[in-house]
């Protein structure tokens, strides 16, 4: 599995928060623009000297931490020249950190619920449900022709790309185990129980060879959702 960012712009080292707070304002940078050097004309020539050189040395550890964001997928670059000389890099905030930003999708989709829910009584029940039957047609395609092992490693695999963190495991017994680390839809999970009834009703029509039971959920309580999945005997 790819590794995933997890975290909140909050939650990142002064200089990396500083970073990418100032790409997320200005769209785009230069590591000097990151970092503008101010020589005041009233300085003397070696106070002037120092700060240069003190300006340097941060922009040096800069362009260490521009490195290490570049690294861990949080921001790119595209290449700029002007003039003679090797083409400056002009750096940018990835989709990945911007992901790292505050969002309110569950509030809106809650709001919208809501008035749904109070013009027509029951289109929220049907609304689920139709997401429900959009991902398991989604699923059916990936699914086709692969042994029940290879089902549910790939029905994971799509848990994963829809921002659930999953993850597979197969037991002792020969029952797989799925784990979902993060709710993608959890504002709206722990307003709409059709979210959670929705979520397990697409993983059983997905397998309908298999038994699914959810084994731990984080609207219980758990720091995770876990699905025992174990294939459907025989009549």
């Amino acid at each position: 599995m790819a590794e995933r960012v997890s975290a909140t712009i909050d939650g990142q080292p002064g200089t990396r928060r500083a970073i990418l707070m100032a790409l997320k304002k200005q769209g785009e940078a230069r590591a000097e623009e990151l970092d503008e050097v101010d020589l005041s004309q009233k300085l003397s020539r070696k106070e002037q000297d120092e700060r240069l050189e003190a300006a340097q040395d941060r922009l040096m550890a800069l362009r260490l931490q521009l490195a290490g964001l570049i690294g861990d997928g949080l921001i790119g670059y595209r290449e700029l020249r002007v003039g003679p000389g090797r083409p400056k890099h002009v750096y940018h905030l990835t989709p990945a950190a911007d992901a790292l930003f505050p969002k309110t999708y569950s509030e809106l989709t809650n709001e919208l619920l809501d008035y749904v829910g109070a013009v027509k009584p029951g289109m929220v029940d049907e609304l689920f449900e139709m997401r429900r039957q959009r991902r398991v047609e989604g699923a059916a395609a990936r699914l086709a022709g692969k042994s029940f092992d290879e089902r549910v490693c790939e029905l994971t695999r799509i848990l994963d790309e829809d921002g659930y963190l999953a993850d597979y495991e197969r037991q002792a017994d020969g029952t797989w185990r799925i784990v979902e680390h993060n709710c993608a839809i959890l504002g709206v999970a722990a307003k709409y129980g059709q979210a959670c009834s929705s979520e397990i009703g697409f993983l059983r029509e997905a397998l309908p060879d298999a038994e699914i039971e959810r084994t731990h959920h984080m609207m219980a309580g758990a720091h995770m959702c876990a699905y025992e999945v174990r294939p459907r005997r025989p009549a």
